[in-house]
């Protein structure tokens, strides 16, 4: 069976195999529509189009602008919503190839030359429990399509508790970061069998 993986489905694989099944590969359970995620792709539109497509930013979300404008000053190439793709041999591919295995999208990627910004948004009420492994994963896609940077400063803004969790990554280390994670994708491709 052909599969791809990503954080959240590995996260999900982790949290619960069974519910992973049942919701990602059997699909017999489909998750009600929640309003804080259709809050989310709110803001990360809102947020792409102020960054990358010049727009200007609804009324509503006035309160994210002076991180946007942050954002927006930094130099360097923007991207947003960026899509990126890895062949299970590591080869850079595109998000809906068809010889993907794992997928991720930065929401903003910055490149500026060997250094690189990454940004995930975040709309939850606090920053408590923020975990940088998605951070992680991603800097690993972006030092696969972009081998020419060499390092990555990485955040998760918290939009609304007005916080940001730092993480930094350095190309040299990528061998070390897959070692974490094959284990954990060799379950998931184990139960896939």
């Amino acid at each position: 069976m052909k599969y791809t993986w990503s954080y959240s489905s590995i996260s999900l694989f982790q949290q619960c195999p069974r519910k992973y099944y049942r919701l990602r590969v059997k699909k017999d359970i489909i998750e009600p529509p929640a309003a804080h995620l259709d809050y989310g792709k709110e803001v990360h539109k809102a947020a792409e189009d102020y960054v990358c497509n010049d727009k200007s930013l609804d009324p509503k979300y006035a309160f994210i602008k002076p991180i946007l404008d942050a954002f927006k000053t930094l130099p360097g190439l923007k991207l947003c919503e960026y899509e990126m793709g890895l062949t299970k041999e590591f080869e850079p591919c595109g998000f809906r190839d068809e010889k993907v295995w794992f997928r991720g999208i930065a929401d903003l990627l910055i490149i500026d030359g060997s250094h690189a910004h990454l940004i995930d948004y975040k709309t939850g009420k606090s920053s408590q429990y923020a975990d940088t492994k998605q951070l992680e994963l991603l800097a690993l896609l972006v030092f696969k399509h972009f081998p020419h940077v060499e390092t990555i400063r990485a955040g998760l803004v918290f939009v609304v508790a007005e916080d940001l969790v730092k993480a930094s990554f350095a190309n040299d280390v990528q061998e070390k970061a897959w070692a974490k994670w094959l284990p954990e994708i060799q379950r998931l491709e184990q139960a896939m069998d």
